[in-house]
């Protein structure tokens, strides 16, 4: 079993409350879980107006193709989100 995980902190410039930056966020986490199947959160800096981390997850049998899946969620996000990418980490764990 492989877990492959990324940490990503966006920057969302131009939002006027922690309301719109949290509907932002939601929006493209709700759309990344739909469209990629894996498990996503906004994992800090959550009281912040111009940023967020987001936390992405994926368990399957192979690391090859976890990291490939989170290379199609970091262009997304390049894509989709209002902002831009900060930084970005990508790391898988096997499980033996």
């Amino acid at each position: 079993m492989t877990v492959t995980m990324m940490l990503a902190i966006l920057e969302l410039p131009d939002l006027s409350s922690i309301k719109d930056k949290r509907r932002v966020v939601h929006s493209l986490r709700d759309r990344m879980i739909r469209k990629f199947r894996v498990s996503a959160a906004e994992v800090d800096l959550q009281e912040s107006l111009s940023f967020s981390q987001l936390g992405v997850a994926l368990v399957s049998n192979d690391k090859v193709y976890g990291e490939r899946v989170m290379q199609k969620v970091l262009a997304f996000l390049e894509h989709h989100t209002p902002g831009r990418v900060q930084e970005v980490q990508i790391h898988s764990e096997v499980y033996d």
